[in-house]
């Protein structure tokens, strides 16, 4: 066994040199090829820059065959056909997308078939077409990759209804190992990812969230004139040191107003959001990619795929809607591993606006309008829909995941019930979005590391705090609660509440933990309790009572017990 591996690991590392190029392997490369060289599937857990991408190029080379890469980006694609083409030596690739016409997917589809093609790119709607499908049986993958694995989860914050089925897919087209790659992913949404593919025992490969080089810092105004002041000064000041930058803003308007003062100040800024058109788009990400952009100034519609690495500044004008986002953001300074800055300029109001941003409850009518529609279409395909729906596109196409999300998890197909449970979805949605903003606020306002908080929030424990951040250096933070002494609860446990059911620990501070509960997202609570009774008759019990004793009886309504 000792020696197969070390036979293995040998083969990762020549490969990775003479096809690749690498003389040395980033954490979690090597450890993620080995598994699946030795049949697992593979969960991997890798922060943005950290070259998740090879570890699928490493063992789709060495396991032979053609690997599919499920990508949802058409451009973050065709980098990695472009970089396979130049970087590695006698590897072919190529993608399915709606930018190939249909002649050319079909001979797309036969080169895969005929074993002429290593790699094969495509996005989750082309998988879900079943001709796609049907053809893909014929060419019998060795490896799946996919990619923006937290997309598949409805924990996620970055759900997309189109990966949900994913897992069905890939079991129905055949056996193949899978390997599942993601940036920012809590442990619940770790446990989805796993059961939505059908991961078969993976090796979970988790390398850290914790990122040194970047200084966290909170800046809290009073009104919106000094918000905006202080925005365009923390920019003045971080470009001062050379570099370029992001400026994320919520909404559209925000983000050309900032620009413009940018501008006026004598930066070179670009605007990048979902109302430019796809031309102005690629334009603004060409010019902060070439450096004659020093800024950019976008929405949250800039930045999956994105790898510049001389970013030396971020900055949030605006709250982000959850500490999945702004992880994923700030995660984009400072990939060179120098020194940058990420800086939240809020107002406490603006937490307000996050929750407005929350997922809505539709209407009981506007969901059996769409079930209408369908009907009428005889599809669920979306533009079908569309065409028979009083709605427009967007708006269809939102009631229509949305059901489609109740019928696979279980609601059948019968007309009131599928309605009701696309109304439940819904209001857990919103529910978790709204602990989410909960969450920012947290992050906004606490006293002790923020590294520190955003690890527990993914349920790491930081062993110090980082030194750096903002609360760090003004001496803020107070000792961090010793290992071991955390009042019976640890990072990871499973609980249980009355009102709220199930959830996991993912963070133990001083005297709160904080719980992320599978229907209604986090919530920081207390974490002893001033009585040790779980009596639900006795008016004066607490919402959190401390670990109980493993019990047979339902747990009474408010105490948190202990799971299995």
């Amino acid at each position: 066994m000792t020696s197969g591996l070390a036979r293995d690991r040998r083969r990762i590392r020549t490969t990775a040199r003479r096809v690749f190029g690498h003389d040395l392997l980033l954490p979690g490369q090597e450890e993620g090829t080995l598994a699946l060289l030795q049949g697992h599937d593979v969960l991997l857990v890798a922060p943005t820059g950290s070259g998740k991408s090879l570890t699928y190029q490493l063992a789709g080379t060495l396991l032979g065959g053609c690997t599919v890469v499920v990508s949802p980006l058409l451009a973050l694609q065709q980098d990695q056909i472009d970089g396979l083409a130049e970087g590695a030596r006698g590897l072919s690739a190529a993608r399915l997308s709606s930018a190939e016409s249909d002649a050319e997917r079909t001979a797309v589809l036969e080169r895969a078939a005929a074993g002429d093609l290593d790699f094969l790119f495509l996005s989750p709607e082309q998988l879900a077409n079943p001709a796609v499908a049907e053809a893909l049986t014929a060419v019998a993958p060795t490896l799946w990759a996919v990619d923006e694995a937290h997309c598949v989860s409805v924990w996620g914050h970055d759900f997309r209804p189109d990966y949900f089925r994913l897992g069905e897919l890939i079991a129905r087209i055949g056996p193949a190992r899978v390997v599942a790659m993601t940036a920012t992913a809590a442990r619940p949404v770790r446990r989805d990812i796993v059961a939505r593919l059908g991961l078969a025992e993976p090796r979970t490969i988790v390398t850290g969230f914790e990122r040194d080089n970047i200084a966290l810092e909170v800046v809290r105004c009073v009104t919106g004139d000094a918000q905006f002041e202080t925005v365009l000064d923390t920019v003045d000041d971080a470009a001062a040191s050379a570099g370029s930058g992001i400026v994320y803003c919520r909404t559209r308007k925000g983000a050309e107003r900032y620009a413009a003062a940018l501008t006026e100040r004598g930066h070179r800024p670009v605007t990048y959001h979902a109302g430019l058109s796809q031309r102005r788009r690629d334009e603004a990400h060409r010019a902060f990619m070439d450096g004659s952009a020093d800024v950019i100034v976008a929405t949250s519609a800039f930045g999956m795929g994105i790898d510049k690495p001389d970013v030396r500044f971020v900055v949030h004008a605006d709250v982000p809607e959850s500490p999945d986002t702004y992880y994923q953001e700030v995660g984009r300074a400072g990939r060179d591993g120098e020194p940058a800055r990420a800086v939240l300029v809020y107002r406490p109001e603006d937490l307000s606006l996050g929750r407005f941003f929350a997922a809505p409850v539709p209407e009981r009518a506007d969901l059996a309008a769409v079930l209408d529609a369908v009907g009428d279409a005889g599809s669920t395909e979306p533009s079908a829909v569309t065409e028979h729906s009083p709605f427009g596109a967007r708006k269809t196409g939102r009631l229509l995941n949305l059901l489609e999300l109740a019928r696979q998890t279980g609601a059948g197909d019968q007309r009131r019930e599928l309605v009701d449970a696309a109304i439940d979805r819904a209001r857990a949605r919103r529910s978790l979005d709204e602990s989410r903003v909960d969450m920012m606020r947290g992050y906004a306002e606490t006293a002790r590391c923020r590294a520190e908080f955003l690890l527990a929030y993914f349920g790491e424990q930081a062993l110090e705090p980082c030194g750096h951040c903002d609360c760090c250096r003004a001496g803020l933070d107070g000792p961090p609660c010793p290992v071991g002494d955390q009042g019976g609860y640890s990072m990871g446990d499973r609980v249980r509440h009355g009102e709220f059911g199930e959830g996991m620990v993912t963070d133990v501070h001083g005297d709160r933990i904080t719980v992320i509960f599978e229907e209604v997202g986090c919530a920081p609570c207390p974490r002893r309790s001033s009585t040790n009774t779980t009596s639900s008759s006795r008016r004066d019990t607490p919402p959190w009572a401390g670990p109980q004793p493993k019990r047979n009886r339902a747990s009474p309504r408010g105490a948190l017990e202990s799971g299995g």
